[in-house]
């Protein structure tokens, strides 16, 4: 085992960006490019531990703005660590707060410290800034803990932008002080600056003369046009250094993550495959479609045929269908456990293809397989 920090690039593609890798973390390695489900507070919503790990998952994404409003980082360190708490044994990331904090538009304050913000459980007055979300992550000893940053919203002008970058690297600074020696903690930096390709790149540069153990692509996702997204992607992947892990954060959209990887993105992480599978939809290679519909009410294929899945295995769309229209707990897990199967086995194919230097076809394929219209897989499913 190498010693956490630690960055293997095994493989690249010659005709991309794209490269194949190993991160190796206090709590073993993470094969990228990879994908993290997301287990906001400290858990994957429906899933257990060993079910995650039969799908494959090899690290996680918890959040230290809810986790330290509830149940409380105490109450998580009384109990062992985020580790022992949550029953996972590998690596976990946590977010640091900054996205949920800056979402509370309406409830915050920010001061050059930090910002002052209400709780969205009782109105709590609390604080959160650079030194807390570093104190707050190292207690819960996640393997990967991110800096705390201002993600600014979309749209927002240039000057705003600016102030949001100048902020994030104020802030990265801060965080990369309160790094405890001979701490196996990673800590990473985010990029931000909006839509605006001049300051994502400055704002890359800047975080990397700080020095981190990995860099992150933040700020998309938020309501921007798929083309911007990727624009911003493009931007601030360009300046980070290559011998260090690259982060894109919220992203779960497939044909997204697979143009990501191809401009050198080694990890993902999105709310999407738990989201739509509580809401009845389905995550496919094609695309997304409502398992719910009453097209499928007598339909006895499996939610996507080919799929190697337990539920896909095992169940028919009729019988998905029915779990979710009586509100049976089951059809949202069998439908999270295909959702993330999905996004997971998609990462699997993604780094077979680079490691055989066959990623440009694969490619190719794939992304001329998904469709960009909600629902439209429906027809070809």
């Amino acid at each position: 085992m190498s010693a956490p920090g630690t960055f293997e690039i095994l493989a690249r593609d010659p005709s991309s960006g794209a490269r194949r890798g190993r991160l190796w973390t206090a709590h073993g390695a993470v094969e990228t490019p990879a994908f993290m489900p997301v287990g906001t507070q400290a858990t994957v919503k429906s899933m257990t531990p060993r079910e995650l790990e039969e799908l494959g998952a090899e690290i996680v994404l918890s959040n230290t703005y809810h986790l330290a409003i509830r149940p409380g980082v105490e109450v998580i360190e009384a109990c062992g660590g985020l580790h022992r708490f949550m029953g996972w044994t590998r690596p976990i990331l946590t977010d640091s707060g900054g996205f949920q904090v800056f979402s509370l538009s309406t409830l915050r304050k920010i001061q050059p410290d930090g910002v002052s913000f209400q709780s969205h459980v009782d109105g709590t007055r609390l604080f959160l800034g650079p030194r807390e979300a570093m104190d707050i992550q190292r207690r819960l000893g996640s393997d990967i803990a991110m800096a705390f940053d201002e993600c600014p919203p979309y749209p927002c002008d240039r000057e705003y932008a600016c102030q949001a970058v100048d902020r994030t690297l104020s802030w990265a600074a801060l965080c990369a002080q309160q790094r405890v020696a001979g701490s196996k903690q990673l800590v990473f930096g985010i990029v931000q600056g909006g839509v605006y390709g001049d300051l994502r790149r400055r704002c890359a540069r800047e975080l990397t003369a700080i020095g981190f153990d990995g860099y992150a692509v933040g700020g998309v996702s938020v309501g921007e046009p798929e083309a911007e997204l990727l624009a911003s992607v493009r931007e601030g992947v360009s300046e980070l250094p290559d011998a260090r892990p690259r982060y894109l954060m919220g992203v779960g959209v497939l044909r997204q993550i697979a143009a990501s990887v191809a401009m050198g993105v080694d990890m993902f992480d999105c709310i999407m495959p738990t989201r739509l599978a509580r809401h009845g939809t389905a995550m496919t290679r094609a695309g997304s479609y409502p398992v719910k519909a009453g097209m499928w009410k007598s339909d006895l294929r499996p939610v996507e045929p080919g799929c190697r899945c337990y539920t896909c295995a095992t169940f028919s769309r009729a019988y998905v269908r029915h779990l979710l229209n009586v509100d049976e707990m089951l059809g949202a897990r069998l439908l999270t456990g295909h959702n993330l199967h999905c996004c997971l086995e998609t990462m699997r194919e993604v780094r077979r293809a680079i490691e055989s230097g066959a990623f440009a076809e694969w490619s190719e394929e794939f992304l001329r397989g998904t469709t960009k219209e909600e629902g439209a897989a429906a027809c070809t499913v």
